[in-house]
């Protein structure tokens, strides 16, 4: 019923919009509606929290299952209503293509909520939304932070040799210098009336560099607020890899609802005193942990041995040459 309400919706939208102002709303999405509707997946009351609802985005080579032991029960607990949108393939594919997923998804959210969308991404999920608002205009009236987690907004260059030999197409668009990040960085990094929060680690080993906040992860330019946040600038001796950034880590979910809680984005001189003392966020069963943290290093492994490799890079679409 869920679904159905947000087909309704955006359908209605649709239709009381002028042919003019849907033009200069962005290209007509591709992906068949059914495909997008089937992906998204909001399981409380939108409308009735009294808050932005949160979209959860997964990085590249997961799915949305990632965060039901992690972001989800504590969400849950902290009262915040949240979906969660299944990008295609596991975030391996054409990211152009991924992207309108997460059009659909802030478009139909926003609409059921009657308000903004604050969105949460982890890698390639910290970094698509900013596709989606740079082509898509309308969606960024409609959205209040992202919230990126270890994002990609300026690639990799350890795609740069794991691609020598072909790799998936969302990997060729995450190399550092690629074609897809060179159109997503070109003119302003981020748009008036949103904040962005880009928490990285030193110790990232897929997404590099990210030693300071001139990293791969940061952000810089354009009218947006703008926070980039280094778990070691806020606790010098912690241990953070690029997944459990995203999933797990206690000091970084910190600055997550920091951010969420508070006008403009994060603010590490917010966080309590013993934040430094959170190794793990508190929607973590530590019982399980060991558990779910082999099934996601299964998935990942899975995904990046099987998925079929391309030559190069997927051509940029019309609207971003």
């Amino acid at each position: 019923m869920a679904r159905s309400l947000f087909a309704l919706l955006v359908l209605v939208g649709s239709i009381l919009v002028p042919t003019s102002a849907a033009a200069a709303d962005g290209p007509p999405l591709s992906v068949p509606e059914a495909a997008l509707e089937a992906s998204l997946h909001c399981p409380g009351d939108l409308a009735g929290a009294g808050h932005n609802p949160v979209l959860l985005v997964a990085g590249t080579t997961l799915t949305p299952d990632v965060f039901a032991w992690n972001y989800e029960p504590e969400l849950t607990a902290l009262g915040r209503p949240f979906c969660t949108v299944a990008l295609p393939d596991n975030g391996m594919a054409d990211i152009q293509v991924a992207a309108e997923y997460v059009v659909h998804a802030i478009r139909a959210v926003s609409a059921a909520a009657g308000r903004d969308v604050d969105i949460v991404g982890h890698s390639q999920g910290g970094m698509i939304p900013r596709w989606a608002l740079k082509y898509w205009p309308d969606t960024r009236a409609r959205v209040g932070d992202v919230i990126g987690l270890a994002p990609s907004n300026h690639g990799t260059v350890v795609a740069q040799a794991v691609c020598l030999p072909g790799c998936a197409p969302a990997f060729w668009q995450q190399r550092a210098g690629s074609a897809f990040l060179t159109a997503l960085n070109s003119g302003a990094e981020t748009w008036a009336g949103i904040d962005y929060t880009n928490v990285y680690t030193v110790l990232d080993e897929v997404v590099a560099p990210n030693l300071n906040d001139h990293g791969s992860s940061s952000l810089h330019t354009g009218q947006g607020r703008i926070s980039n946040v280094g778990l070691q600038e806020v606790c010098p001796a912690h241990v953070a890899d690029h997944l459990t950034t995203g999933t797990t880590d206690g000091v970084a979910f910190a600055l997550v609802v920091d951010a969420l809680t508070h006008d403009g984005p994060a603010d590490p001189a917010r966080l309590p005193a013993d934040v430094c003392t959170r190794l793990l966020m508190p929607g973590v069963d530590p019982v399980f942990l060991a558990v779910n943290e082999a099934q996601m290093a299964s998935v990942v492994a899975t995904q990046v041995a099987l998925y079929p490799h391309v030559a190069a890079e997927p051509p940029l679409a019309a609207y971003a040459r």
